[in-house]
Order: structure tokens, then sequence, then C-alpha cells
């Protein structure tokens, strides 16, 4: 079953048009990465799936709990009122037994719910954001790439946690990325996007070398990765 379709989509600020008749389908528990350059219209694409800003075309959910990952922006935590852990999280829930078991989760001591957004490393910061992304069981996660490889522990990078919270909750997640390693790793299909869909499929099928100089132009390293499927 699908758990999303996208006919038509179009997007315009002013005589900038910034999507172009897009159209896709993802399936449940499936992950989308969005691939393509700088102003491709990658997050104008997810701000628009979350219905924040205005498009042509029709966006069909077919759930409604979705939740979202904000972008690299967020991460700086520049002009953030003073909360705290968990204060943010009860914008959610007052159930701080499930708070403290989501952050134990995502491999958070629970004691950081007394501390400010400020005094968190970068990756206790994402961490947390993940923890709250996911406190309310969604079954669709949009996550706009915020950082590309914080290492939060060890050898699990972010990626890692949410692949492992995708076959854990059966999540569908729709990931834009700059990073092709996660396209191959994570991806079951890719939508390369620079204004108009530039291809859209399986990754070992569609990311071709002259689909990406097609997408990027000149200068882009290819290797062709040999994973096992999941």
């Amino acid at each position: 079953m699908d758990i999303l379709e996208v006919n038509n989509l179009s997007v315009s600020f002013e005589e900038n048009q910034v999507i172009s008749d897009l159209s896709f389908k993802i399936p449940e528990h499936e992950v989308m990465v969005v691939l393509g350059p700088n102003g491709a219209g990658k997050t104008t694409l997810l701000r628009a799936l979350l219905g924040l800003i205005p498009y042509k075309g029709d966006v069909i959910w077919h759930t409604k709990n979705i939740s979202y990952l904000p972008p690299q922006e967020f991460l700086q935590r520049k002009n953030l009122p003073p909360l705290s852990v968990q204060e943010f999280f009860h914008f959610k829930t007052k159930d701080d037994h499930a708070i403290i078991g989501m952050l134990t989760k995502v491999g958070l001591d629970p004691s950081i719910r007394s501390q400010q957004f400020n005094t968190l490393s970068t990756g206790q910061f994402q961490r947390m954001l993940i923890a709250w992304a996911l406190i309310d069981n969604p079954k669709v996660l949009l996550f706009d790439e915020p950082t590309s490889g914080i290492d939060i522990g060890g050898e699990e990078t972010i990626y890692t946690l949410l692949h492992k919270f995708l076959e854990e909750r059966n999540l569908t997640i729709i990931l834009v990325t700059h990073d092709l390693n996660i396209v191959w790793e994570h991806a079951n299909q890719v939508l390369c996007l620079n204004k108009q869909k530039m291809c859209l499929g399986q990754p070992s099928i569609v990311l071709t070398p002259e689909k990406l100089k097609e997408l990027y132009g000149t200068g882009l390293k290819y290797y062709e990765h040999h994973h096992d499927n999941r």
C-alpha cells in the first residue's frame, strides 16, 4: 500500500519555479532518499509535503501520523527559547516514563532532561531530536539532512540509528541528503530532483554515471556500491 501519493506537484515563489510537475508514490515501510544539488528544491519539497507552503497539484497522505526532523539550521540552535529537554518533550507528551524510555533508546542518559538546549553537544542534540520525533510513534519520518555523518557513538551514525528504528517500528522515511553512501546503504528508492524529476527508482538501476552527471554536472566521483539487501 502506498502511504503517500504526489501528483503534478509544482511550487513557485513569485516568478521563481522551484518544483515543476513532480509525481511519485512511496509505499509503506520504505526509505526514499531525495538527492540533488543545492537549490534543487529538496527542502521545498518536504515543506510542500507537510503543507507548510502553497503548492499546486495533489499531495495525498494515507496517514496523519507524520513527524519531521528539521534541517541543519535548527542544530545550530540560534534564537531558540531557553527550554530544558523535558519542557521540549512536554509539547508532545507529559508521560515522563515514555520520555525516559525514548531517551534511553537513542543512547542518552535520562538525566539530560533537566539540561537546556545550549548545554548539549551537537551529537546529543541530534539524538534528542530523533527521540522527540519518535516519541508519538509516527508512521512517517521526514528527515532534512541536519548534518552529514555526525558520529553519535562509536560506529553508530545518525543514519544507522534511524535504520534501527525503521526496522523496529516499520517506519516510512523520506530523507534529504547529499551523501551517496546513504543512498546505497539505506534507500529502497531514490528521487533525483533538480526542480523537476531527473530520475526515480531503485538506486542500483537509476543512479548511473550518466544520470549523476546530468543531475550534478561534472566533477562528481562515482563508484558502484555493492551492498547486500536487507
